[in-house]
């Protein structure tokens, strides 16, 4: 992983994804001191291969932040926090769902409630899903903002507010609603994922971001992407309207291959 400062020495906000869908999700995100993994969805060895792939070894880390309990979130958050005597932070209700096992260096969070974990900014902020107390995260350090915005059933008043503003933003377009609807799932799921406790839908991931707005916009990551309901060429094809022809800004989060990193000027 290359430094995280610019030529004139300043220190730079930097991201990447170890992979992102319904099998496994967790970002990394480092501005050249501190380095933070949001939710671990893979197996710890799984986990260890994929830091390993993007440059890092996990006892670099400074922390691991859970975002809610689900199995693609936390499949391997306790096993490495263990491994590794890394603090975990997360909401008490994420918590008391039981899924990630004995927390040694258990902090407990506060939806809208900044804290810090050196010199970067955390601020939680509640999203409609189906999960105890589920969060999303914005997050700052020197002067520029990342919003981590998957697993919403729809984008209220409160995340649009929110999530303004940010000069990178991994958004969640989880599926494609003609493909949810003509798929295998059971109608019962296909109610969860659509409805307004599940996951957003690539109109609705646009129209998001055409409320948000694209000026300060320098890292748009299409997120979450459902194997069963989506395809990455659905996803960007739904937003690139929006860019004016120039789909540079905009990227995909893969769940094999995740996102290698990226660096907020």
């Amino acid at each position: 992983m290359s430094e995280s400062v610019d030529t004139n020495g300043a220190r730079l906000l930097r991201f990447a994804s170890l992979g992102s869908g319904s099998k496994g999700n967790a970002t990394l995100i480092c501005d050249g001191e501190t380095r933070l993994l949001v939710d671990c969805g893979f197996t710890l060895k799984e986990a260890e291969q994929r830091l390993a792939r993007l440059g890092l070894h996990a006892r670099q880390l400074d922390a691991i932040l859970v975002t809610h309990e689900h199995g693609d979130h936390v499949r391997g958050a306790g096993a490495l926090a263990r491994r590794y005597d890394l603090p975990v932070y997360l909401t008490p209700g994420t918590w008391l769902s039981g899924k990630l096992g004995r927390l040694a260096r258990r902090h407990w969070i506060t939806p809208q409630s900044t804290f810090a974990i050196k010199g970067i900014e955390i601020e939680p902020i509640t999203v409609p899903h189906d999960a105890r107390e589920p969060v999303q995260f914005r997050v700052s350090a020197h002067q520029r903002r990342l919003g981590l915005l998957t697993d919403l059933g729809y984008a209220s008043d409160h995340v649009r507010q929110a999530f303004n503003g940010c000069d990178a933003l991994l958004l969640e377009c989880n599926h494609d609603r003609r493909m949810l609807a003509e798929g295998p799932y059971p109608p019962s799921l296909k109610r969860r994922v659509g409805g307004n406790w599940g996951h957003l839908a690539n109109v609705q991931a646009a129209e998001l971001l055409r409320q948000l707005g694209l000026d300060r916009l320098q890292h748009i990551v299409c997120s979450h992407l459902s194997e069963q309901n989506n395809r990455p060429e659905l996803a960007l094809e739904a937003l690139t309207p929006l860019l004016d022809g120039d789909d540079s800004r905009l990227t995909v989060a893969a769940q094999d291959d995740g996102l290698d990193w990226q660096v907020i000027h």
